[in-house]
């Protein structure tokens, strides 16, 4: 890591009396992780009681204190404050920790600035960034000029004035939109093409880390980044993936959520989470090992309904808990027939360990086959396109033979979309049956 400060780190978590212990624990961990997939050298972590919040320093003025001798003890150049920290609450703790302090929102920004990979992705990340700094203006502006990706925040305090910031900004966070509804655009424009080409979309959702990736690239033989790491992906991916009767698919992986996903991040990131309100069905993938998944799939869930999508907008949702090869025997039986009967459509699967994918496309089928129209055709030797295009956009349920000179009978299943351009393709063939 080159031109950072702050290596050496604190991460504070306030707690609030009413805050749940197990809960607390569990987002100290994971915002140590976050830290650490940053490469910092995380000196302690610890949670910080907070009766009332100061409008100053959001802490008490002994817990800054104390925090402060622990900086200067430990010589650390950064510290982490688990929580959202006003302009004003940021600065006052850098002057009395002597530190550069960033809150959640910055990690979270910080760590998307890293993983972006593509043009997009970049554009996305440093819209969202310019956002939350736009009330800021705390000395981190040469990043504009220099057009650098990631590590805003970390990074050392620029030298521009704040007129020359302001302006800087503006004009940035204008080309940046401009561009980003381009995107947004052309996105557009590919989703009207997959319309055509009759083929459900398939979303992959869920927290971050879940297994999204893993699943993907078994599912469709690609090598989509999958690590043990927060935010390994960033960038929808979308590919094509046959199921076990034939029928054909767009399987797309996306973002992963997190508890308090910045809204600035959520805004930026529009144009790439619309593919998942687009969806024909959505897939959640659950970390079924971690002792919070509930709470992780709850998060989930309000992302979701932040982008009008989910079962609460109607759209067709199913769950794969995946990593159930981490439970112990008893673990796995008891999610066995917790899946069973559960009110969203559930299978216990591992992605590394390849285990119960079967059932999973069986279910995915299923789900889709809900939606579908069953559609019935009399067709001779002259409609061979007809029949083609049916096997191809369709599942053929039933083919036989119906008297002489080749005339058969065929039922298929259709996705909604697929029987209404079947029948704009071949209006004059003749249908017996549509429901």
């Amino acid at each position: 890591m080159t031109d950072r400060i702050g290596d050496r780190a604190l991460l504070v978590l306030p707690v609030f009396p009413e805050d749940i212990p197990a809960e607390t624990r569990s987002r100290l961990e994971e915002t140590a992780g976050l830290a650490e997939a940053l490469e910092l050298d995380l000196v302690s972590a610890f949670e910080a009681p907070l009766r009332k919040p100061s409008a100053a320093t959001l802490l008490g003025r002994g817990k800054v204190d104390e925090i402060g001798d622990m900086a200067e003890d430990e010589n650390v150049g950064l510290v982490i404050v688990d929580a959202h920290l006003s302009p004003g609450q940021q600065r006052t703790l850098e002057r009395a920790w002597k530190a550069k302090v960033i809150d959640r929102t910055c990690l979270i920004l910080e760590i998307f600035g890293l993983r972006a990979r593509t043009r997009e992705g970049s554009l996305q990340v440093e819209l969202a960034r310019l956002a939350y700094e736009r009330s800021r203006l705390v000395r981190t502006w040469t990043h504009l000029e220099r057009q650098r990706g990631g590590q805003g925040f970390i990074a050392g305090p620029g030298e521009t004035q704040i007129e020359t910031d302001r302006r800087l900004l503006s004009e940035r966070i204008t080309k940046l939109r401009k561009e980003l509804e381009e995107v947004r655009r052309t996105r557009g424009l590919h989703r009207d093409s997959r319309r055509r080409s009759a083929y459900p979309v398939v979303s992959l959702v869920g927290y971050t880390n879940a297994g999204k990736s893993t699943l993907f690239n078994y599912l469709t033989g690609e090598s989509v980044l999958a690590k043990d790491m927060p935010f390994a992906t960033l960038d929808t991916t979308l590919r094509v993936v046959d199921l076990p009767h034939g029928r054909r698919i767009i399987l797309s992986d996306t973002v992963g959520f997190i508890t308090d996903l910045p809204p600035d991040l959520v805004a930026a990131f529009r144009a790439t989470l619309e593919e998942i309100k687009e969806a024909d069905l959505l897939i959640h993938v659950r970390d079924i090992s971690s002792p919070h998944t509930d709470e992780q799939a709850e998060d989930v869930m309000e992302v979701l309904e932040t982008l009008e999508a989910g079962a609460e907008s109607g759209q067709a949702i199913m769950e794969a808990w995946n990593k159930a090869d981490l439970l112990d025997e008893e673990d796995q039986r008891f999610i066995k027939a917790r899946a069973a009967g559960a009110e969203i459509p559930s299978v216990p699967i591992s992605a590394e360990k390849r285990e119960n994918i079967d059932a999973l496309l069986e279910l995915i089928e299923e789900m889709l086959a809900r939606q579908a129209h069953e559609i019935e055709i009399v067709a001779g030797p002259h409609d061979s396109a007809a029949r083609a295009w049916l096997f191809q956009h369709g599942e053929v349920l039933d083919e036989g033979v119906t008297g002489e000179g080749g005339i058969t009978r065929l039922t298929a299943r259709l996705d909604p979309a697929a029987a209404g351009q079947f029948r704009q393709k071949f209006p004059d063939l003749e249908i017996t049956r549509l429901n």
